[in-house]
C-alpha cells in the first residue's frame, strides 16, 4: 500500500514528539479487573500508552490481550482499578456533569462491524446525525444540520444524495464510511477505531484505511487502532504498542517494531502475517508457537509468553522482565521491549 496519503501527519506527529509537546493521551499504569477470588481476571495490568495529537498508534495482540478493554477505558466506559489517564492534561473520571459532556465530544469510534453497529431503521443522514440529540449546541437548526451532513458524506466520499438512503441500500465499505461520518459529528480529537476494516473485502479495506489516512491529514485527528491484522497497523501507524495477556510487551515506531521486532512474541506475530507487499518479505520462516494462550485467571509467572517461548529460560519463570530499550536513529520514541532477552540485542 503506498504510504503517500499520511506521510505529512507522521512527520507532523513526530516533531511534536521531538520538541516533548504534551501529548493528547497518556495512560499511566492502568489496571483493569473483573470478577474476584480464583474468577479474578486482570485484563489489563499496569499498562502505559502515550498518543499525540494527529497521530495514530497501532495497538496488536492476540484475542483476549486487553486491546478492547483498553479501548473501553479510553471511552469512559470502564473506570480502572489503578493507574491515571490524562486527556489533554485532564482527568476524564473526575469529570461530571456539563464537563464530562463536552470531554465525551472529544473522544469517539468506529465500530468493528457496519452492518451491526447501524440502526436499519435510521437514513444515513439520521445516522450521522444522531451524535447531535446528546450534544445539541454542536449544530444548531435543520438547514445547518442538512449543510453539515452534506459536508460529512463529502468528507468520507459519499454523494449528496446518499443522505436519504438506508443501511441496507449500502455496500460493506460505504456503511463503514458512514460510521466513520457519524464519528466525526462532533469534532473528536480521539478516534478510537476497533478492528474497523476486518469486517471488509482486501480492496474495500485500502479504500477505508485511506480515507482514514486522508481525515487525520486534513482534520488532524489522531486514532487509536486496534487490529489483528498487521499489515493494516504497519500501513496506517505511526508508533505501535503490542499486547500480551494484559501487559504491553513491546512498543515503538512502527518500522523498527516491524523490520528489528526485539521480543520474541512480536517476532512470531509478524512472521506469521501475510505480506501483501513483496517489498516488506523477509524472507524468515514462519514462527509456529506451541501451546495455547494461558488463561487470563491463571498467568505464568513471570514473563507471561515463557510458556510459548523457545527462548525462554528458569530467569522468565521467576522474574518479571523489565523494560528494555533501545534509541534506534531517526526514531522519535525508545524502541522498548519488556524481555530478558531481547532479539535485537543479538545484533546490536
Amino acid at each position: 500500500m503506498p504510504d503517500s496519503h499520511f506521510t505529512t501527519a507522521t512527520e507532523t506527529a513526530r516533531a511534536d514528539r521531538t520538541q516533548q509537546t504534551p501529548p493528547l493521551l497518556e495512560v499511566r499504569g492502568v489496571t483493569k479487573t473483573f470478577g474476584s477470588g480464583r474468577r479474578r481476571l486482570t485484563a489489563l495490568d499496569g499498562v502505559d500508552i502515550r498518543l499525540g495529537r494527529g497521530e495514530t498508534l497501532g495497538l496488536v495482540g492476540e484475542s483476549g490481550c486487553g486491546k478492547s478493554t483498553l479501548a473501553r477505558v479510553l471511552l469512559g466506559l470502564e473506570h480502572p482499578d489503578a493507574g491515571t489517564v490524562r486527556f489533554d492534561g485532564t482527568d476524564p473520571f473526575a469529570l461530571r456533569g456539563k464537563d464530562l459532556l463536552a470531554w465525551r465530544r472529544r473522544v469517539q469510534m468506529v465500530f468493528q462491524d457496519p452492518f451491526a453497529s447501524l440502526n436499519a431503521r435510521m437514513s444515513a443522514a439520521d445516522l450521522i446525525g444522531e451524535p447531535w440529540r446528546t450534544h445539541r449546541d454542536v449544530v444548531t437548526g435543520t438547514k445547518a444540520r442538512e449543510k453539515r451532513v452534506r459536508e460529512l458524506l463529502s468528507l468520507v466520499g459519499l454523494r449528496d444524495s446518499d443522505a436519504h438512503r438506508y443501511p441496507n441500500e449500502f455496500s460493506g465499505g460505504q456503511r463503514q464510511r458512514i460510521g466513520i461520518a457519524r464519528a466525526l459529528a462532533l469534532d473528536p480529537d480521539l478516534i478510537v477505531c476497533d478492528e474497523p476494516v476486518s469486517a471488509l473485502d482486501l480492496s474495500v479495506q485500502a479504500q477505508v484505511l485511506n480515507v482514514l489516512s486522508e481525515l487525520r491529514e486534513r482534520l488532524g485527528v489522531a486514532y487509536l487502532f486496534i487490529s489483528h491484522d498487521l499489515s493494516v497497523v504497519r500501513y496506517i501507524s505511526d508508533r505501535v504498542t503490542v499486547m500480551y495477556l494484559g501487559k504491553v510487551i513491546e512498543h515503538g515506531d512502527t518500522e523498527n517494531v516491524f523490520e528489528r521486532p526485539q521480543h520474541p512474541y512480536t517476532q512470531a506475530l509478524i512472521s506469521a502475517a501475510p505480506v501483501l507487499d513483496t517489498s516488506q518479505a523477509t524472507g524468515d520462516r514462519e514462527i509456529q508457537l506451541q501451546g495455547e494462550i494461558p488463561s487470563p485467571f491463571d498467568v505464568p509467572s513471570g514473563c507471561r509468553f515463557r510458556t510459548r517461548c523457545w527462548r525462554a529460560e528458569d530467569r522468565c519463570a521467576d522474574e518479571v522482565p523489565p523494560p528494555v530499550a533501545r534509541n534506534t536513529q531517526g526514531a522519535a520514541d525508545p524502541h522498548t521491549a519488556w524481555c530478558h532477552f531481547p532479539l535485537a540485542t543479538e545484533s546490536a
